[in-house]
């Protein structure tokens, strides 16, 4: 599971709105000078980010939580994003190719079609929830005040 750790800052529902830091490990990699992830996190700043998690641990305002996600489920929604967009751009590529008479020019359009009908099917994938791959609650943390101490 990959975790990472935010503060619960509103509650909507039976969900809670938490708020994590975007951090960077470019301080850890060996390849830091050469990858385009460091310019990223500089131009970004390590600002917060705020997501919306089922409430299944009873998490209040202020309280210090832990979110997750399947591993299996980021890599299967990873794949899905990536390759069906892909897979119908070169078939679709293939095909305008071959029904051309071999015109480059209809098999980028017709790749530019595919690409675009790949872009499509993933939205729908996305809406009807095939794809299971939102964070959840993994531990609450509870802030206690000093008055109830």
């Amino acid at each position: 599971m990959i975790t990472e750790t935010g503060k619960v800052v509103a509650l909507k529902g039976g969900r809670v709105w938490v708020q994590t830091i975007r951090a960077s490990a470019c301080k850890s990699c060996t390849a830091r000078n050469g990858c385009g992830q460091k310019v990223l996190a500089a131009a970004t700043g390590g600002r917060a980010n705020q997501i919306l998690v089922a409430n299944t641990m009873n998490a209040r305002v202020g309280d210090e939580v832990t979110i997750g996600i399947d591993e299996q489920a980021l890599l299967g929604a990873s794949l899905v994003v990536y390759a069906i967009p892909l897979v119908l751009m070169v078939v679709a590529s293939v095909l305008g190719h071959h029904v051309s008479g071999g015109q480059d020019s209809a098999a980028m359009l017709a790749a530019a079609g595919g690409l675009a009908l790949g872009f499509v099917a993933v939205r729908k994938l996305q809406r009807s929830g095939t794809t299971d791959c939102e964070p959840r609650l993994v531990r609450v943390n509870r802030i206690f005040s000093e008055n109830c101490l």
